[in-house]
């Protein structure tokens, strides 16, 4: 580690931003100038290399968000400031962020949404951090006053219960985060299509540290995760890195035989004793009972086949369609 550290004092370390966009024409331009003067302040002050530059992810947006990429890059050609990922259609957050970050050939790279809700200040503290010896540097938030009751209620639930179901990951972090070039070819290493990064992240091992900060505002444009979208990523996240909810199912299975069997004893007691056993309702009720508790046991296995089907595939994970280095006649 001390050899690794050596390198950055002797060389200013370069520095990628990963954005991931989808349908994010309202807030690119602004995205970029204050990404960008912040790129710009840790030249100056000799803290990163003048090669860093903003990368964009267009995750097949059906708005006007590549063009305008491509505009900005033209812009900034001189430069070499902004480059731009095309992917062929939208695969998702967690997909175009791992798109953009296999793409990285930078030292070190920071991850974090367009919209800017994310605290930009927090890059030089993340790049302090790295200089002092962490590979990882998480953007933590300091608190959800932001938020609505039900986002901040939600929230809280939503880090509990994959909490409780094993998936390790860092409380109120999203993808705000820099990750060094060695941290990053771990995390590459990892070939799983059905990806939860912030799940996967502490699992590399490196020694890690965090920024706090305070979520602002939207800049303009609606989020891109609504709460089915923020369902549908906890389930991956728990089906891709926990086996929990598998061995739920072999207790709950135990434990409904179990009852079963102590029912069954009452039940040959009651016919010895010469009582009649009456009971069609709570027959039937039971009957339901089990029918639901099977199905709901069929689909989470049917979740994990599902999971295990799409991977034996090996399909890519993306396909790029269109690249733009920085150079234009590249």
């Amino acid at each position: 580690m001390d050899k690794f550290i050596k390198k950055t004092e002797d060389n200013l370390p370069t520095l990628a931003v990963v954005v991931p966009c989808y349908n994010e024409e309202e807030v690119l331009a602004e995205c970029f100038m204050e990404l960008n003067s912040v790129l710009e302040r840790l030249i100056t002050e000799n803290k990163i290399a003048s090669g860093s530059y903003v990368l964009f992810v267009d995750d097949g947006s059906k708005d006007n968000t590549w063009n305008l990429i491509k505009r900005i890059s033209d812009d900034n050609s001189n430069n070499e400031r902004a480059r731009g990922l095309k992917l062929s259609r939208n695969c998702g957050h967690q997909m175009a962020l791992l798109a953009g970050l296999s793409y990285v050939d930078t030292d070190i790279c920071i991850s974090i949404d367009a919209d800017l809700q994310d605290d930009i200040e927090c890059i030089p503290k993340m790049v302090e951090k790295y200089m002092q010896g962490n590979d990882i540097v998480y953007g933590v938030r300091k608190d959800r006053s932001s938020d609505s009751f039900f986002k901040k209620t939600s929230a809280n639930l939503f880090y509990k219960f994959m909490s409780t179901m094993g998936v390790e990951q860092i409380s109120n972090h999203a993808d705000y985060r820099l990750l060094s070039k060695r941290a990053l070819a771990a995390l590459l290493e990892f070939k799983e299509r059905n990806i939860y990064i912030r799940g996967i992240i502490p699992l590399i091992g490196f020694r890690s540290d965090t920024v706090l900060y305070a979520r602002k505002k939207r800049i303009a444009g609606k989020s891109k995760y609504p709460l089915k979208k923020m369902l549908s990523l906890a389930i991956n996240g728990i089906t891709s890195l926990s086996v929990i909810p598998l061995r739920m199912i072999a207790v709950l299975g135990f434990l409904t035989c179990l009852i079963v069997g102590l029912f069954s004893v009452y039940v040959i007691f009651r016919k010895i004793s010469g009582e009649t056993v009456t009971g069609w309702t709570s027959l039937i009720l039971s009957n339901f009972f089990l029918g639901g508790v099977q199905l709901l046991c069929l689909g989470i296995i049917g979740e994990y086949i599902g999971k295990i089907y799409i991977e034996s595939k090996q399909r890519p994970k993306f396909i790029i369609e269109d690249w733009i280095s920085g150079k234009q006649n590249d």
